[in-house]
Parts: C-alpha cells; structure tokens; sequence
C-alpha cells in the first residue's frame, strides 16, 4: 500500500444510492493510496436560502443542521459499517450548494473529488457539471449501475455485513 501521498480525498453523499457507491470507492482509493477521506454533506434549507433569509429561523436551521449530520452518519454506516479504522477520515456538514462545497474542500491539485451519478445524468447533472468546470484537482465520476427496481430495494435494506469487503 502506498503511503503518505499528499492531498485529500473528497466525496459527496446525500443518501442515494450513487452517493453510497461514491464513498465505498473514495474509501477505497483513501485507503490504497494514504489520503485523508473527507466526506461532504452540503445542506440548503428546505425552503431555500432566498425566503430562509426573509424570514430566518435559527432554530429550523439548528434542526435541518442536525438532520443533516444524522443522515451523513447513516451514509457512512451504510455505506462502510461506520468510520474506517486506521483511515484518517474528516465528516463535513456544509451549509451551501453541494458544488461550491465540495469545490472547497478539494482545492488542491492533489486532491481527488469522487462523484456517485445516475447513468443518465452524467453530463447533465448540476452538481457534476458544476463541479467540473470548477475543479483544480482530478474529478472522479463513479457510476450507478442500471439494476432491476427489485434489486435496488434489496440493496438500500442490505447492511456492510451483508457483503464480504475482505477482498
């Protein structure tokens, strides 16, 4: 295993299934090469920025902030069984539009930003186009393979422990 390479891996999750491919693969790739994972929940509130900032409300922000750690949390849990042990791993909920966020934290030409997107939406995708255009470092799209819907209802109830990770 290489060690000690310099810059981050930064992924995007917000709970799809894509997402969830991302992470395993940035994980993967933190792992082999010795970077610090860095996995990115970016946040809006629900009804937008422009009429939270009309009518701001600290505590409904505190609660969508807290929605939004809890669901970065199970992304991790589902998605690797919890955080890595021997992997230095950095949990980040941002407040801001998922592009501009994960453009933040990979802002180094060593970094690698990962990127889980449906088939259909490679190119098309706000996020990814966004980011793309944006990007000082290596962007890596990780694909969401077409599955029968059957097979993806077994895989968003299926556990880490459901799947053999020891190579």
């Amino acid at each position: 295993m290489e060690t000690g390479r310099s810059g981050r891996v930064v992924v995007g999750v917000g709970g799809s299934a894509a997402s969830l491919g991302a992470l395993r693969v940035a994980a993967a790739e933190a792992g082999r090469s010795g970077r610090a994972l860095v996995v990115v929940l970016a946040w809006e509130p629900p009804e937008g920025e422009g009429l939270y900032r009309r009518w701001p409300d600290p505590q409904w922000a505190r609660h969508w902030f807290g929605e939004a750690r809890r669901e970065l949390a199970r992304a991790v849990e589902r998605a690797l069984g919890g955080v890595p042990v021997g992997l230095d791993v950095e949990l980040r909920v941002v407040r801001e539009r998922p592009a501009p966020a994960l453009l933040s934290f990979a802002d180094q030409p060593d970094d690698l930003l990962v990127l889980g997107v449906r088939p259909h939406r490679m190119r098309r995708g706000r996020v990814v186009r966004g980011v793309r255009r944006g990007a000082v470092c290596p962007v890596l799209t990780v694909p969401l393979r077409s599955v029968p819907r059957a097979q993806l209802r077994a895989l968003r109830r299926a556990t880490p422990s459901d799947f053999d990770l020891s190579g």
